[in-house]
């Protein structure tokens, strides 16, 4: 490359990359998504060692990353570290929203945007250079809106590869952006330590210190067959493919709502099954109302649940047909709880969550005739748990959504079933 200026820093947001070419793809990575959240939603909270979880750590914030907090441990050995440290549930709902209104931001540049988790996203901005500019510029401009519009910090590795874009990210954090120019690839990559790399983890590192390599430079020096008796021939190539910054993937585009879900955490866990009715009401009404709100329906449902140990059990169902009813998911949810809970030996159950997935969209339904009492996509009693669907979300859309909460009643039964066979 023509000017050989040092390698960029982490940038802040009034730092200009002076290269003349930039890499196109993109990763970009909420900082410390679940706490940075909660420190949102609780200004008490901000600047506070944060622990999201009941028993186990599923997130911390950076004060508490400081102590050598991690997740996943658990809540008592994360406490030992660091006493200070505040425990959230944590507010899954909200990070489901939050998460979908930043793809939406990303979205404004590029169509080509790879989601991999509720918190990162690919993006190859390719198509957009000649009508948005630079990539690093699009990242600033990315950065600043996600700030100034969802609330949170962002950052952005900018790369020639998807591998190279990710450990950009994370070493741009927190809430940096970080540019490998083209051509200077293995200057930033080499002289980091092998656990910087995408996929190792502390029993791979072992592995590889016990011979050595220390450095990407250590494991780029090495052919795969050195490797193999020690990680198996798929690792082995894999890791010194990537070391010499080998990696042909592209960023699939279009990858989003591939399922709705949410989750509730319990705590030290419910045993009560009609405690857990409530929960899975309230689940399914957040599920079925984020499935209207896109217009889309499902036929696949997925529950989980977990219990302390961490220990989870899934178990789904295929639907007749889509749907997209809060009253067909909650009694579809409870049927594969009970399933789930004959795996359980009593044990409490600490987190719900319930997923729909083969989605399509909901502008056509096909009739179906009444042959039973069951409900069934298109049938009469379906129809009318839509029309009480659409009454309540309107109601919610006008006045808020806590003005109607479904839930149960002081007899005990379930008020939205009694609400709906009445309609």
């Amino acid at each position: 490359m023509a000017n050989q200026s040092p390698l960029p820093a982490v940038l802040g947001s009034d730092t200009l990359v002076h290269v003349f070419d930039e890499p196109t793809i993109l990763h970009a990575d909420l900082d410390a998504f679940y706490a940075s959240v909660e420190q949102m939603l609780d200004p008490r909270l901000r600047g506070r060692p944060i622990l999201v979880g009941g028993g186990i750590v599923v997130a911390a914030s950076y004060e508490a990353r400081r102590f050598g907090v991690r997740a996943p441990m658990p809540v008592r050995d994360a406490l030992a570290l660091c006493p200070d440290a505040i425990v959230v549930d944590g507010h899954f709902d909200q990070y489901l929203e939050l998460s979908s209104r930043v793809m939406e931001i990303l979205e404004s540049v590029t169509p080509v945007v790879e989601q991999i988790s509720v918190d990162e996203a690919f993006l190859d901005v390719a198509g957009s250079v000649h009508l948005l500019g630079r990539p690093s510029e699009m990242a600033r401009v990315l950065r600043r809106r996600v700030r100034e519009e969802v609330g949170l910090p962002l950052s952005i590795g900018i790369a020639s590869t998807k591998f190279l874009a990710k450990i950009a990210s994370a070493r741009a954090k927190p809430d940096g952006l970080l540019v490998v120019p083209p051509g200077r690839e293995f200057e930033f990559l080499h002289p980091l330590p092998v656990e910087a790399m995408w996929g190792v983890g502390r029993v791979t590192s072992r592995k590889l210190r016990r011979l050595g390599i220390e450095t990407v430079a250590d494991l780029a020096a090495l052919g795969p067959d050195v490797l193999v008796p020690v990680l198996g021939p798929h690792a082995a190539h894999h890791l010194t493919s990537l070391a010499r910054n080998r990696d042909p993937r592209p960023v699939h585009g279009g990858r989003r709502a591939g399922s709705v879900g949410s989750q509730t955490a319990l705590g030290r866990g419910l045993t009560s099954v009609e405690e857990m009715r409530v929960v899975v009401l309230g689940i399914a009404d957040r599920v079925g109302r984020r499935l209207r709100a896109k217009g889309r329906m499902g036929s696949k449902l997925t529950l989980r649940a977990r219990f302390p140990g961490p220990r989870s059990v899934s178990r789904s169902c295929s639907l007749p047909g889509p749907t997209a009813s809060t009253a067909t998911l909650y009694e579809i949810g409870m049927s594969l709880l009970t399933r789930a809970l004959e795996a359980s030996d009593g044990e409490p159950v600490t987190l719900i969550g319930m997923s729909v997935s083969g989605l399509r969209t909901d502008q056509v339904l096909q009739l179906a005739l009444d042959v039973d009492d069951a409900v069934g996509p298109g049938n009469t009693k379906d129809q009318k748990r839509r029309l009480l669907d659409s009454s309540v979300d309107a109601i919610r859309e006008r006045f808020g959504r806590d003005l109607l909460k479904l839930g149960r009643s002081a007899r005990g039964d379930d008020s939205f079933r009694r609400l709906s066979e009445k309609s």
